[in-house]
């Protein structure tokens, strides 16, 4: 049994993606050479909101398009049966800001994931990466740019990030394994 602590309710997030978006377009000038990349599954939801955000910021479009990073994790062969998800990038990386955009910062593997994977698209000008939730625990050198919330944990706890648009309730909660297991 877990124990569950919420952490982020819908008006939380709804405050810190609108904090994001903000930093986003304040570290973009050129907010027509940004583009936004949801990785599969945490982030895409995320950077679809943070897309419709920014539109509002910056009067034009923000494109958004979503990255699957299954085949380039360095942890493949320890994962067993891979459910690849579909990389949809409407627009071309070359030249352009990225900006990342996942769920939950952990280890910082996917991260790594998706810069290769970014890279088999285009070589970007440059990649942000934006964040709901950063846990700590880098195994790798990665900061993320743009953090809704820092929740430091510990390694045996696990961040649930339920959305609207997966048929949850908007909350981020803290599940840590309970004394009885």
């Amino acid at each position: 049994m877990a124990d569950e602590k919420l952490l982020l309710d819908a008006d939380a997030i709804q405050r810190g993606l609108t904090r994001t978006a903000h930093e986003i377009a304040e570290a973009n000038a050129d907010s027509k050479s940004v583009g936004l990349i949801g990785i599969q599954r945490g982030g895409v939801h995320l950077a679809k909101r943070l897309a419709g955000l920014l539109t509002g910021i910056w009067g034009h479009d923000a494109p958004v398009g979503v990255l699957d990073v299954s085949m380039h994790r360095d942890d493949i062969d320890q994962r067993g049966i891979v459910s690849v998800q579909p990389t949809e990038v409407p627009f071309d990386v070359e030249g352009k800001t990225i900006v990342l955009v996942d769920d939950v910062l952990f280890n910082g593997r996917t991260v790594r994931a998706a810069l290769d994977a970014v890279h088999h698209l285009g070589r970007p000008r440059r990649i942000q990466l934006a964040v709901l939730i950063d846990r700590g625990h880098r195994e790798l050198p990665i900061k993320p740019d743009f953090v809704g919330k820092n929740i430091p944990t510990a390694l045996e706890e696990h961040i649930e990030v339920s959305l609207s648009e997966t048929g949850g309730n908007d909350s981020v909660t803290l599940q840590a394994l309970s004394n009885n297991q």
